[in-house]
């Protein structure tokens, strides 16, 4: 990829003459004659080819390329950008109106709530959109998304820690399709209120991220399971209030899921782990109908964290390790995740069974 401190113009055009050219492309030659009056298709074919740096500067050479840009372009990343990121995002959000992705991650925290609310007040196709780290931002930034945005489908805000719990529920009832919520680390915005909005609007979730909000609890994660049946990856790892009853209420109400991460999750017990293993079981005539159709998208529960959940108990992880094929302790396919946790070595899949079972009968020579 090309760098914007590397850039120069005449890297993509050889010169001929002071207002001709020929652009070099793809093997092919094309004569014109000025850089303005390179066809759109053309233009956006360059900018597929280059980083999202060159784009912005390409953008710059003249009205017609900014246009035809501005028009064209979907998907931007500013996350190389290490200083003055709010100042681009202002400058840029107005032109780039067509935009459906938008990265903004960052290392350094630069965005401020009036770039998010440019955004929102330009950009109203967007529909990927990842704030991680921008802990400048508060709940205005949030208020501007869901008036602006109301087409998002992936929202990621890790690690925005001053974002509330009624800015995430204002948002859950404005942008009710979204599919994908990451709100790992938003101690104060991911609470029980918060999920309960979540599960009332947004029933097409399927993956959501509550990685180390120690707020969460039982009701919330219900809430959940109750709203969303199409749920295929749910992250509570550190969540330490949940129990048994959130489990329960996950394999009973959400056939789809795929991926569970409990990490830590101390109040858990044998119980869920039996929930697990009797959902699978329960619903094995419609998952195998299921399967002839989609055989690669019906699998029951492919990952499963369980480290540091020191309650459980062999017999238990067991059941949900033979229920669901696809969980794996071998370490070519580590999928069932149980360190920290003495008492399961006992724990086996069956593929790791009969690799053992192969060693001991044909022992190596």
């Amino acid at each position: 990829m090309i760098g914007v401190e590397d850039l120069s113009l005449d890297k993509l055009f050889v010169n001929n003459g002071s207002r001709g050219g020929v652009c070099k492309m793809g093997g092919g030659v094309m004569m014109m004659g000025e850089w303005k009056d390179i066809p759109m298709e053309l233009l956006l074919r360059i900018a597929s080819l280059v980083d999202d740096r060159t784009v912005i500067v390409a953008s710059g050479v003249c009205s017609g390329w900014r246009d035809a840009i501005s028009w064209g372009l979907t998907r931007l990343s500013l996350s190389w950008c290490k200083r003055n990121m709010n100042n681009l995002v202002l400058t840029l959000a107005p032109k780039f109106t067509k935009l459906q992705v938008l990265t903004l991650r960052q290392d350094l925290p630069q965005l401020e709530d009036v770039g998010v609310e440019t955004i929102a007040n330009h950009c109203h196709e967007l529909q990927d959109l990842d704030l991680s780290k921008s802990f400048k931002l508060t709940d205005r930034s949030l208020y501007a998304l869901a008036h602006g945005c109301p087409n998002l489908t992936k929202l990621n805000i890790s690690g925005c820690s001053a974002f509330s719990d009624s800015a995430v529920a204002y948002l859950a009832e404005h942008c009710r399709n979204l599919r994908v919520l990451n709100l790992c680390g938003c101690v104060k915005a991911a609470t029980d209120r918060a999920l309960k909005a979540i599960g009332y609007y947004c029933n097409r979730l399927q993956t959501v991220n509550l990685g180390w909000c120690d707020k969460v609890g039982d009701e919330g994660v219900m809430s959940l399971a109750y709203g969303c049946p199409d749920l295929r990856a749910l992250d509570l790892c550190g969540c330490v209030l949940i129990t048994d009853e959130s489990v329960i209420a996950l394999a009973n109400n959400c056939p789809h899921l795929r991926s569970l991460g409990l990490y830590f999750c101390q109040y858990i017990t044998d119980r869920a782990m039996y929930s697990l293993a009797q959902s699978r079981v329960k619903n094995k005539h419609e998952m195998w109908a299921s399967m002839k159709k989609h055989r690669y998208e019906d699998e029951g529960l492919m990952n499963l964290n369980i480290s540091q959940c020191t309650a459980l108990t062999p017999p238990a992880v067991q059941a949900v390790c033979e229920a669901f094929p696809a969980l794996h302790t071998c370490p070519e396919r580590h999928s069932l995740i149980i360190s920290g946790c003495l008492n399961l070595t006992s724990v086996h899949c069956a593929c790791s069974v009969q690799a053992h079972r192969a060693r001991v009968l044909h022992p190596a020579h």
